[in-house]
């Protein structure tokens, strides 16, 4: 219900707002042949392709959706590892507890960390680019310290400083989409961004659900995470080296 009326306040927001929109301006109505006209996306394409700023940031979201295990890994962890032990709880509410409390925690790290990290980074492109690393860099080691910890407030602490990084990253990698990227090839840009997101999220999740069924020990896994979310970091942190120019 809070999600439906979330919805609802952000379109009486954008209600309220104008839009000019002169790339599509004198543009002829849709024709039915143009739905399988793939033209504009290989243009879109190698519209990525041109401007290597783009082409990095385009692929920031992917890297957050290497987080997408989460969705197997947090319910199981408050079922099997971290039960909420409080008198009169039987096994099954202690469980469902225990998800709540790690659910709840991505939920309050993803709002803290765009909060947080705009005070800081401000309009400064350097800064939302140090940011995203940074954001990557807490998010892998908050996961291995998931992966470790030994009591339901620490992997509380882990989750809501991983989720704080990743949500940063969404923000952070979205405005400077929006500023590197012409008015009509953002649309294009954008799904492509959610897309390859999606996509990593969709393995993550499968691969964290197969490993569990094999009996990998889901903090294990979640460490494991951890530590591949050193690969997008490394990546992020050569494509700012390469970009550092332009």
């Amino acid at each position: 219900m809070l999600n439906a009326c979330s919805f609802l306040l952000s379109a009486w927001l954008i209600r309220r707002m104008s839009f000019a929109e002169p790339h599509a301006a004198n543009r002829p109505p849709l024709r039915a042949r143009e739905l399988v006209e793939f033209t504009p996306i290989l243009e879109g394409i190698r519209y990525i392709r041109r401007d290597p700023r783009i082409l990095a940031t385009v692929f920031v979201k992917g890297g957050i959706g290497l987080l997408g295990a989460n969705n197997v890994l947090l319910p199981i962890l408050g079922e099997r590892v971290f039960p909420v032990k409080l008198a009169g709880l039987d096994h099954s509410r202690a469980a469902l507890l225990g998800m709540s409390m790690l659910m709840g925690a991505r939920g309050v790290g993803s709002l803290l960390g765009p909060l947080i990290g705009t005070r800081w980074a401000g309009e400064s492109h350097s800064r939302l680019r140090i940011g995203i690393l940074a954001g990557f860099v807490i998010a892998a080691a908050s996961y291995v310290c998931l992966g470790v910890s030994t009591s339901l407030a620490i992997a509380i602490c882990a989750v809501v400083a991983a989720h704080a990084g990743s949500s940063t990253n969404w923000v952070f990698s979205s405005t400077l989409l929006q500023i590197y990227t012409e008015d009509r090839f953002r649309g294009r840009v954008f799904s492509a961004d959610v897309g390859i997101c999606m996509l990593a999220m969709s393995a993550s999740s499968y691969l964290a659900g197969v490993a569990i069924d094999f009996g990998v020990p889901p903090r294990a896994f979640a460490a494991a995470i951890g530590l591949v979310m050193l690969v997008p970091a490394s990546a992020w942190a050569v494509a700012i080296y390469r970009t550092r120019h332009l």
